[in-house]
């Protein structure tokens, strides 16, 4: 059986080079475990409409513990409310949200693998189009 420090998870960037250094990420049966450090604000918007999600949203669920900083899940078309979880906290995001890293932050996931595969290969699309964390290069947004 796998085991392993969030630290040892082999990076996601071998799959998804706009994870870089921040995303690692490992399937493990039908669960994909990802840990996430980032050291600046990343709002996902944009990425998941240019990368083609349907409604704009990420269609997976996501299971989680914050170490450090937050993430929030807004839900867009709905009338749910925004949810943050904060450091020592666990959470549950449904799909149908976007997620938002107001700042720097260390949190450990575990999601469905082949919803999450599907989320990171949209947000791969939109870093090839020329989109990240809400910048796009004009002529490679679509209209």
């Amino acid at each position: 059986m796998p085991h392993a420090k969030p630290s040892e998870i082999r990076s996601g960037a071998d799959r998804w080079p706009v994870a870089g250094l921040s995303f690692k990420s490992e399937q493990w049966g039908d669960m994909e475990i990802g840990h996430t450090v980032i050291d600046a604000p990343l709002d996902c918007t944009d990425m998941y409409r240019v990368g083609g999600m349907p409604g704009g949203v990420c269609i997976c669920p996501h299971y989680g513990y914050v170490f450090s900083g937050s993430i929030r899940a807004v839900y867009p078309n709905t009338d749910w409310p925004d949810e943050e979880a904060k450091a020592g906290e666990v959470y549950f995001f449904p799909a149908g949200h976007v997620l938002i890293y107001p700042g720097p932050a260390d949190i450990l996931e575990l999601n469905p693998a082949s919803a999450l595969v599907s989320c990171m290969d949209a947000m791969q699309r939109a870093a090839d189009r020329g989109v990240f964390n809400g910048q796009a290069e004009q002529e490679n947004a679509p209209s």
